[in-house]
């Protein structure tokens, strides 16, 4: 005979709360396996680190009132050696935030500048904006936290020389190199530099503030690369229309490319700003062809061997384009940013496009122009915004897709651990 037992009301109530609370919690748990929420505007699978960098310390100078300037490279040597070269600082206007970034001052000021009062990015004369940059940082050292490592400031005077000098243009170190030279472009006064891993200038190429087209002469250089056994390739540049090889011992080898024949038609080994470079494990060479929007590759001998927009077909003819930067990290794709349309775009070595992400804007993870590029060891992203005036550290957020999370940069001499 069954039996039947009586449950209390307030007992029954509880018991069955409890069951509902607990399925709910499956179906969550279920739900949360089986169900991406990650959306790719504005800042992909990567969340902004906040408060990234910290404010620069008085011990020099006081930085009242100044804030970043314009950034032109940036370069993660590890997570706690993040190389940065920055275009001096700028003042802010009366009443704006410490450390405001210039794309977030309300009401704007335009975009952050390396150029001196009254002078163009191309030296050129200009009517003058009424306030002046002073140059200072050019050359600095971050940790994980945003934190002043190191500084050069031995080398302020040496970007700042006028009337042209504006600052570095871009930072790197050789990922073959167990020495870790640090090399140093300065586009507006035509010169590659090379210094020990503690600063001391060990070599130069160029005339200073002279353009030119020859083994030690280059009109606005841009970018370098290198080949294992120290052969290195710079991109000449805004002004120049070509790529130089050197061999490991600094001597001029060949180079190759010129302008187009036809502005509206132009063809293979043509260029209009050459304006970075990478190589893959193949040993090509990828070279933006920024006034072009689109990417041209070489084998090592200057051979020309494929080319392809950078642009989608889909994009109205006046949307403009100025990809500034790119690399190809350790899975063997291109990732390169372009200013106008704030996005960083994925590619393989075909050429064929595979992911984007990023939105304009003065809020902290929005883009402008990503003229710097690097990865560290433990998956963040640093982009060197130029116009912005700042520089952000992105991270991946939690169970983001790799595929959409730039891979690492070459380096053959890391010792690096977590």
């Amino acid at each position: 005979m069954r039996r039947t037992v009586f449950v209390p009301r307030p007992i029954l109530a509880f018991a069955l709360l409890a069951m509902a609370a607990a399925a709910y919690s499956t179906i969550q748990a279920q739900g949360s396996k089986a169900r991406r929420s990650l959306q790719d505007w504005p800042t992909g699978h990567y969340k902004v680190v906040d408060n990234w960098p910290k404010p620069l310390p008085n011990t020099r100078h006081s930085h009242d009132g100044w804030t970043w300037g314009s950034f032109g490279g940036v370069y993660a040597e590890s997570p706690d050696r993040i190389w940065v070269a920055m275009r001096g600082e700028l003042p802010l206007p009366q009443g704006a935030k410490p450390w405001t970034p210039y794309a977030a001052l309300n009401p704007p000021r335009g975009n952050a500048t390396g150029n001196g009062d009254g002078i163009t990015a191309t030296c050129e004369p200009e009517n003058k904006r009424g306030w002046e940059r002073r140059f200072e940082h050019s050359i600095y050292i971050l940790n994980r936290n945003g934190e002043l490592v190191d500084e050069w400031p031995h080398l302020d005077k040496m970007f700042s020389q006028l009337p042209c000098g504006r600052g570095p243009h871009q930072i790197k170190i050789s990922p073959y190199d167990k020495e870790k030279h640090v090399w140093i472009i300065d586009d507006q006064l035509h010169m590659i530099y090379r210094f020990t891993y503690d600063g001391k200038l060990v070599h130069s190429k160029g005339e200073l503030g002279k353009r030119g087209r020859g083994p030690n002469t280059f009109d606005r250089p841009t970018d370098i690369a290198w080949l294992p056994d120290g052969t290195y390739f710079i991109t000449d540049g805004y002004g120049g229309t070509r790529v130089a090889k050197y061999d490991a011992k600094d001597n001029f080898v060949k180079d190759w490319g010129g302008p187009p024949k036809d502005a509206k038609n132009p063809g293979p080994n043509e260029f209009n700003t050459v304006h970075s470079i990478a190589i893959s494990r193949d040993r090509r060479l990828f070279v933006v062809d920024r006034g072009h929007s689109r990417m041209q590759v070489f084998d090592v001998d200057g051979k020309f061997l494929d080319m392809w927009t950078l642009k989608s077909p889909n994009w109205p003819e006046n949307q403009n384009t100025l990809m500034v930067n790119h690399f190809i990290d350790q899975n063997g794709f291109i990732w390169v940013g372009d200013a106008p349309t704030s996005r960083i775009l994925k590619f393989d070595l075909d050429g064929n496009f595979l992911y984007g992400w990023g939105a304009p804007g003065g809020q902290p993870g929005r883009l402008n122009c990503s003229h710097g590029m690097t990865t560290d060891q433990l998956g963040n992203l640093y982009l060197a915004d130029c116009f912005a005036g700042r520089l952000q550290k992105f991270e991946p957020v939690p169970g983001a897709d790799p595929a959409k999370i730039a891979g690492q940069i070459l380096r053959t001499w890391d010792t690096w651990k977590k």
